[in-house]
């Protein structure tokens, strides 16, 4: 049976934008909310799991109440291993490891190392598919180096951050950009709503294996965190946290090109961590602040300095 390949809308620029910011200052308030929920008793896997069933549940029905309905779905036998590696990598161990980052780091730094996704494709890029790139990569991966540093503040004679939330950050980041090379090709072949409901659906079975849903603790949900109730967290997660946002970067992709989703959204970073301030009083450092804005600069220059042959069939960054 053939895929089904949807006509794309008419481009337009600005309201590609508009919908990127806005998933950009959502998924913000989700790292508040995850942290939020993670502090009132969910461990990290419980939590990727709980989000990735909630999801792939909304999305199946939407796929199948959308045009074309379930032929949306339809999979062939080939497409099955790449379909299961994407779902594994992006949407089971990727947030899974988000959410260790943030449960022992401030938000806007466990972002902060996710973000260095970019800076591992386009090395990918130039010394794993040995395809050229612009020399201004360099001078990214030299930034995210020196931004890194004033993040944990090594000079300080020990790390400033906990080590275990460090590696979790770094570790997200690479399989990141491991979900992006494996995703080129997927969301090019395939629409991105299946894609997505195909991935969760398999972050689903990964996670009841990980934390099997009959030892699910339930009982948080009648708790509160943060003075704010759990299931009212929760709700957030799923909905706000993933599916709104999932649908407003897929529908931008149509009217903007990856990269510039890609850099647009990093406005979330920005945000989270004002959310971050604000909610949960997570204040950074000006060591930390500046290296953080280095850090950016730097990953930019490394998402743009990819051939655009090689950029093109980027896809979105998962939700976190």
């Amino acid at each position: 049976m053939s895929t089904v390949v949807l006509a794309r809308p008419a481009t337009r620029p600005a309201l590609g934008v508009t919908m990127v910011v806005a998933a950009a200052a959502i998924f913000a308030l989700n790292g508040t909310v995850s942290k939020l929920l993670l502090q009132g008793g969910f461990d990290a896997p419980q939590l990727t799991t709980f989000r990735a069933t909630g999801a792939f549940a909304c999305l199946l029905i939407l796929s199948l109440v959308l045009k074309p309905g379930p032929r949306r779905l339809t999979v062939r036998r080939q497409e099955l291993p790449k379909l299961i590696s994407f779902g594994l990598t992006g949407f089971f161990l990727v947030p899974m490891l988000y959410f260790v980052a943030i449960s022992r780091l401030p938000v806007g730094i466990g972002l902060l190392f996710e973000f260095t996704a970019p800076v591992f494709v386009a090395l990918w890029v130039r010394f794993g598919e040995h395809q050229q790139v612009k020399q201004r990569l360099w001078v990214g991966l030299a930034l995210c180096i020196g931004g890194l540093v004033c993040v944990t503040q090594v000079w300080e004679g020990q790390l400033s951050l906990d080590i275990v939330g460090i590696g979790a950050g770094m570790a997200s980041a690479v399989l990141l950009a491991v979900y992006y090379v494996l995703g080129s090709k997927t969301v090019a072949e395939r629409d991105p709503l299946s894609v997505t409901c195909w991935a969760f659906g398999v972050s689903t079975v990964a996670g009841a294996i990980v934390r099997p849903w009959w030892n699910f603790p339930v009982h948080l949900f009648g708790e509160s965190s943060g003075g704010v109730p759990m299931w009212l967290l929760a709700i957030y997660l799923l909905i706000f946290g993933t599916i709104i946002p999932y649908l407003l970067i897929s529908a931008s992709m149509q009217h903007l090109p990856p990269t510039s989703v890609g850099i647009i959204g990093m406005t979330e970073l920005v945000l989270a961590s004002i959310f971050a301030w604000i909610l949960l009083n997570e204040v950074l450092s000006t060591p930390q602040i500046l290296g953080g804005l280095v850090i950016l600069a730097g990953v930019i220059l490394a998402e743009t300095a990819r051939a655009s042959r090689a950029m093109a069939q980027t896809p979105e960054i998962p939700p976190t």
